[in-house]
């Protein structure tokens, strides 16, 4: 895949004198030559070191803002040779079009995401701020804000690292945001980390498609979905902060894609809070129909482990653990398989949540079943109870092998809709609306599973 603006650029072949290879001296403001030691600092001010790159094996490539950042970045993306860094410089970069990268091994690498900004606030042209279709990518210390779609779109690549990059929308909530904040798609052994996404009209961070990844240490708020691993076999998620989101955490598969039927992601360590806000996606996205004040949704998500977690004051749900037949949304893939099964849920911690249920989930269905029940607020753990007729025993409940396990969730209540539909969206409708057989008994799923095993990302350091 390329960019649709990969040959708009044609005043970009011209060699910008913007670009400075890194051993050259900086000339400062009084005509004399930079060349103080580097004290580790990152206020990334004009007279900030020319080593920032550090020691590369490539060049390192020099911008600082200008009258054409548009021009002098994407001539610095289309020279760039494998092992160089691109260093900007302090600063906003103002850009009217996409931008993209096609060549491996380059390091994108900004001054810390508050001081080296990439502002698409203008763009009339292009479907992300930067696309990239190349191995061993490296995106770090800065910051792309307001961009028409993506943020910043992976596709097929491996070895993508993202550390201290930050992504917003800096107006309203909208579906005119861009979807996507860190987009890795159809990538291997990707990690992000210590990084920001706010404003993302789908999900801040995603990761799908892809085998193996680690998102760590990251904070998202204000997206519909914080952090969304799709279609993934082998992902850790773990020591991050999502609040403010539509929904905080979600593990999905869906039909209809590549890699079908993801395994293996363990969700650890995060603290999960007042994931409250408007459902602001687009309509008819999968995302569309995630509830407002839902902590984690797995749907037909299959091995795994969620553990450590803090959860509090998400209104609709804490944890939903939800089959794609709820979502009642046709689906034509033979190979899909639309269940949830072996999951182990242990170790979490939840306060408050589930007492203002809202999106049709949580209005027409969460919240009349937890009354019908008689409780005063929807259940820490709700599972819809809908599970693969091939996986399940003489008693309707999923064998040990395949079941969804809880134990040691500290403050948790439960609660099993007893939905059971595998026919098309309108016979489950009725079931949603009539027939389900809802109960609180937690015996089928007082059970452990082995803990899944670390992910481990090949050529790429942890």
């Amino acid at each position: 895949m390329r960019s649709p603006l990969a040959f708009t650029f044609a005043f970009a072949l011209v060699i910008s004198p913007a670009l400075l290879a890194c051993g050259d001296n900086i000339e400062g403001d009084d005509g004399t030559d930079d060349d103080g030691a580097d004290d580790g600092s990152d206020d990334g001010g004009d007279d900030a070191p020319s080593d920032a790159c550090g020691d590369i094996e490539g060049t390192c490539i020099e911008l600082s803002p200008g009258d054409d950042d548009q021009g002098a970045l994407q001539t610095a993306l289309i020279q760039a040779q494998p092992g160089d860094v691109i260093l900007l410089r302090a600063g906003t970069y103002s850009f009217t079009g996409g931008l993209s990268l096609d060549v491996a091994g380059v390091t994108l690498r900004g001054e810390g995401e508050a001081e080296t900004v990439l502002s698409f606030a203008g763009q009339t042209e292009g479907a992300e701020g930067l696309l990239v279709t190349a191995d061993d990518f490296t995106c770090e210390e800065l910051a792309v804000e307001d961009t028409v779609g993506d943020a910043i779109k992976v596709v097929g690549a491996d070895n993508v690292v993202f550390r201290g990059v930050r992504t917003e929308w800096t107006g309203e909530a909208s579906d005119e945001n861009g979807a996507y904040g860190i987009y890795p798609v159809q990538c291997s052994d990707v990690l992000i980390e210590d990084s920001i996404v706010r404003g993302a009209s789908d999900a801040g961070i995603y990761v799908g498609q892809s085998m193996r990844a680690v998102v760590r240490r990251n904070t998202v708020e204000g997206n519909v979905a914080g952090i969304e691993i799709e279609n993934t076999n082998g992902a850790d998620v773990y020591e991050n902060t999502a609040t403010g989101n539509t929904g905080g955490i979600l593990v999905f598969n869906l039909p209809g894609l590549e890699l079908a039927n993801g395994v293996g992601t363990r969700v650890y360590d995060n603290e999960i809070f007042e994931n409250n806000g408007e459902n602001f996606a687009a309509p008819g996205t999968t995302v569309s129909q995630v509830p407002p004040g839902t902590g984690l949704i797995a749907l037909a998500a299959h091995e795994v482990e969620v553990f450590n977690n803090t959860f509090s004051n998400n209104q609709t749900a804490q944890i939903g653990i939800i089959s794609y037949q709820i979502t009642l949304t046709a689906f034509d893939d033979e190979d899909y398989i639309p269940f949830p099964d072996t999951l182990f849920f242990h170790d979490n911690t939840f306060e408050g949540g589930g007492d203002n249920p809202s999106g049709l989930l949580g209005s027409l269905v969460l919240g009349p079943v937890s009354e019908g029940l008689g409780l005063d607020a929807v259940p820490d753990i709700v599972i819809d109870g809908n599970y693969d007729p091939e996986k399940v025993g003489k008693d309707g409940e999923l064998t040990a092998e395949f079941a969804i396990c809880l134990a040691d969730n500290e403050g948790a209540d439960f609660m099993s809709l007893g939905f059971s539909c595998t026919a098309d969206p309108e016979a489950c409708m009725a079931v949603l609306l009539n027939d389900l057989v809802p109960t609180q008994d937690t015996t089928p799923h007082d059970c452990t599973h082995e803990p899944l095993e670390p992910v481990v990302l090949d050529g790429v350091d942890l």
